[in-house]
């Protein structure tokens, strides 16, 4: 067994085994092409550290990249989102090192980041963009040798354009996000069922009936909102976007500015990937009892901070559930100390959606190798043939045959000349 980790126990390790196979009977892409990476060996030698949610459908990943070559070590991308026996299990039964423990402190998780970055990555593989943070700031003495990185989520491509335009990107980034395969289904199928569990598990409270608002209509949010309909709440969303503003209230939401829909609401959950979506203007006049929770990537979408200040108690009557009582006597309910509720509370995305998420990320690694040194330091996306072929093969695992193009039809699509 490997000797650098750091794992909560390892005596999880049997049940995270049994996680991880329930998990993979879920995940047929992957599957498919670990059985290819492992007859070929695509990224035999490549040194690969991983930031991600250390989940079983992750833990599937690791085991594909493994089986490619990679020479592989996870830490968590989040405090909160660790499943402590399936790291228990990487390290026993895969001998993969993790550096994760579910409610690990800031240090703890700072001191992570640098344990994977000490494994001297090539190519790295962030869900929010901390090792490419890492590498730039702490760890420049590694851009030599890295062919690039992976991203997996909306937040962690904001923060990677963003260091794109002010020239600071010194080696390629695959936004993994960007392919249909992921942010069309991971995304909306995967956030909203999530989200909407998670806040089920940490409160148990009913959702019919009840005023639901959603902060941003991206995809994340529109699958927070097509759930809590489902379920029979009355939704509301806010928004900053016009168009995206208009596209909700067309799919018979209302939509409201933050600081009115907060009067009104049971639930407010934002994923926006932006900072005080929720702040001190916003408790000032909330409803008494409301259920406050984020499903973006960081904690900062709601003004934590400000809500400590304003309250004169706080108690946890359940497990991530924090119940701050302001100088007024309202109570105001945060859930998950504001991180991911989808995973602090809950399992995170379900396997089959994320079967498609992580076929990009290890298709992307093989795509980074392969296209050494032909990359420009921007933010790329995956070919679209690499998207038609995992949405090909997640079909053909679902049973479901889809019509063909005639020569004929495939003509007349890429002519100009015939018309009516």
């Amino acid at each position: 067994m490997i000797k650098s980790y750091d794992v909560k126990d390892l005596e999880l390790a049997e049940a995270g085994r049994k996680r991880i196979i329930w998990a993979e009977n879920e995940m047929p892409v992957l599957r498919l092409i670990r059985e290819r990476f492992e007859r070929e060996r695509p990224l035999e030698g490549l040194r690969l550290s991983a930031c991600l949610h250390v989940t079983s459908e992750t833990a599937n990943l690791m085991s594909t990249l493994a089986a490619g070559g990679a020479d592989v070590v996870l830490c968590a991308s989040n405090p909160l989102s660790t499943q402590d026996d399936v790291a228990a299990s990487l390290v026993a039964h895969e001998n993969i090192p993790v550096y994760a423990i579910k409610g690990e402190d800031n240090d703890t998780y700072y001191g992570h980041l640098t344990s994977a970055l000490d494994h001297n990555p090539q190519v790295t593989m962030d869900d929010g963009a901390d090792l490419v943070s890492g590498v730039l700031k702490q760890r420049p003495d590694l851009i030599e040798s890295m062919l690039g990185s992976t991203e997996e989520t909306t937040t962690g491509v904001i923060r990677l354009k963003a260091m794109a335009a002010d020239n600071v990107l010194t080696f390629p980034v695959i936004a993994v996000n960007d392919s249909d395969t992921k942010h069309l289904f991971d995304n909306r199928y995967g956030t909203g069922q999530s989200t909407v569990d998670g806040v089920i598990r940490a409160t148990n409270v009913l959702i019919a009936g009840k005023t639901f608002v959603v902060g941003g209509y991206g995809y994340c949010s529109r699958g927070i909102a097509e759930r809590a309909h489902g379920m029979g709440a009355n939704v509301v969303v806010t928004e900053v976007d016009p168009v995206r503003a208009l596209e909700a209230a067309m799919d018979g939401y209302r939509v409201m500015p933050m600081v009115e829909a907060v009067k009104i609401a049971d639930f407010v959950v934002t994923a926006t990937g932006d900072k005080d979506v929720i702040a001190r203007s916003h408790f000032e006049v909330m409803k008494d009892g409301c259920i406050v929770a984020n499903s973006g990537h960081f904690n900062v979408e709601i003004d934590i901070p400000a809500l400590e200040e304003m309250s004169v108690d706080k108690i946890e009557p359940r497990q991530y559930v924090e119940q701050f009582t302001l100088q007024d006597g309202r109570k105001i309910n945060l859930l998950g100390e504001g991180r991911l509720i989808n995973l602090a509370s809950a399992e995170g995305h379900p396997s089959a959606v994320m079967d498609m998420s992580f076929a990009n990320q290890a298709l992307a690694a093989e795509y980074l190798l392969n296209e050494k040194g032909k990359l420009a330091n921007e933010v790329h996306a995956l070919p679209e043939e690499v998207d038609r072929e995992i949405a090909g093969l997640k079909l053909t695992a679902m049973g479901v045959d889809i019509d063909e193009l005639t020569p004929e039809q495939a003509r007349y699509l890429a002519s100009w000349e015939e018309g009516t």
